[in-house]
């Protein structure tokens, strides 16, 4: 029973460095290098649109603080002209 055991374990180790072996072999060729760019591309790209809707959502934070300020200190509110001008249109 332990030669089955160890035999069973020998195989398994075998068939994992098999495995490891052939993806280190596939990142090696041009078509693997490929994937791995297209891969670190596409995580760019996430976050580089992450990052514009942080920005985005700050802005539109930091306008509405503004704009409460301005309302604040000078009783008017900034924009209601324009709104006005569109809903007459």
């Amino acid at each position: 029973m332990r030669r089955l055991f160890w035999f069973g374990l020998g195989i398994a180790a075998g068939v994992f460095a098999t495995r490891k072996a052939g993806q280190a072999a596939h990142a090696a060729t041009p078509a693997g290098i490929g994937e791995n760019v297209g891969q670190g591309l596409r995580e760019l790209a996430g976050a580089i649109g992450s990052f514009g809707a942080e920005v985005r959502a700050g802005m539109s934070e930091r306008e509405q603080e503004l704009q409460e300020t301005v309302e604040r200190q000078t009783g008017f509110t900034p924009g209601r002209r324009a709104r006005r001008a569109n809903d007459a249109r």
